[in-house]
């Protein structure tokens, strides 16, 4: 399956919207609520986001070019093959083109293994690989960024060169989106078993999962079914690839108006955001900052490139 397609939580966890309201106080706190009636930033939708990414890939390379060396732009995928299988799939029309993107994860992984960047760098001398990947990330004389995880530990990135370079001009200060992201994308660490055992959310898969069998498709959750398609287009190979897409559009298909039939995307969502908000006190802010950066790097992305067919 695609690489988009992750669980609920981490996905959810990155991308979902949170909606305004007002939090509790006493009156001594009276700037604390007003604060809190300001409405939350919103997160990008993946249209946006995917946008914000290829301006960042176009920066890099025009920075590359004047460094004197050839990076080449990602964009293989077109708009609507670059859409992310969520855990709750509900578009119809999308899974009876596409499956679940499997012939797209093809496409995508044979561009990967085309990629020209790669050679072009092997075809270089060792004086001019090493300037290459300087002027890519820095080199060894490279800053270390690190962010803590909301789940205990740290994580850490080289930052430097264009790619640095590509970052500010977009986030404004790379160590600050780096930090607050793998904030924002890692809650899901605190808050995941709690989720996945929600009443109402076990209530909506029950729902789903009857609604399923009823299509000849008896699967307990979107993920087992997905991984049952999986296993069957392996299983077939190559020979018979159109039968085995085939069947995975049947799937999707079932999966997707099952999932609008019982509105289980707005159950998850819901529910993803009670917990999200019991968090806000600890990691609000990091969030708020996060979005409100990723706001500011697509206004300037739409300035830098085109959206994707």
């Amino acid at each position: 399956m695609r690489r988009a397609l992750m669980s609920l939580c981490v996905v959810m966890a990155a991308t979902a919207a949170v909606t305004t309201g007002c939090a509790g106080g006493d009156d001594g706190d009276g700037g604390r609520k007003q604060a809190d009636r300001q409405p939350r930033p919103q997160a990008l939708t993946w249209q946006q986001e995917l946008r914000t990414n290829d301006a960042q890939q176009h920066l890099t390379a025009e920075c590359m070019r004047r460094q004197g060396f050839i990076y080449w732009e990602d964009r293989t995928l077109t708009l609507q093959e670059s859409r992310p299988v969520r855990y709750v799939q509900d578009d119809v029309a999308w899974a009876r083109t596409h499956g679940y993107g499997g012939r797209i994860d093809a496409k995508s992984q044979k561009a990967r293994e085309s990629n020209p960047l790669g050679a072009y760098r092997q075809r270089l001398s060792a004086a001019r690989r090493a300037a290459f990947d300087t002027a890519l990330d820095g080199g060894g004389d490279a800053r270390t960024l690190t962010a803590p995880l909301p789940g205990g530990g740290e994580i850490r990135k080289r930052s430097g060169g264009c790619m640095e370079e590509a970052e500010r001009t977009l986030y404004g200060d790379p160590a600050e989106w780096f930090r607050t992201s793998k904030i924002a994308t890692g809650l899901s660490a605190l808050y995941g078993e709690d989720l996945m055992k929600d009443p109402q959310l076990t209530a909506g898969l029950r729902a789903w999962s009857r609604c399923m069998k009823k299509a000849g498709q008896p699967y307990d959750d979107p993920q087992s079914a997905r991984d049952a398609v999986r296993v069957d287009t392996s299983r077939l190979g190559t020979a018979r690839a159109d039968e085995a897409f085939a069947a995975e559009r049947r799937t999707a298909v079932a999966d997707a108006t099952c999932a609008r039939e019982t509105s289980l995307k707005a159950v998850a969502s819901a529910r993803e955001t009670h917990y999200q908000d019991r968090l806000r006190d600890r990691f609000g802010d990091d969030v708020d900052t996060y979005r409100n950066l990723g706001r500011q790097a697509y206004d300037r992305a739409v300035r830098i490139v085109p959206e994707r067919d």
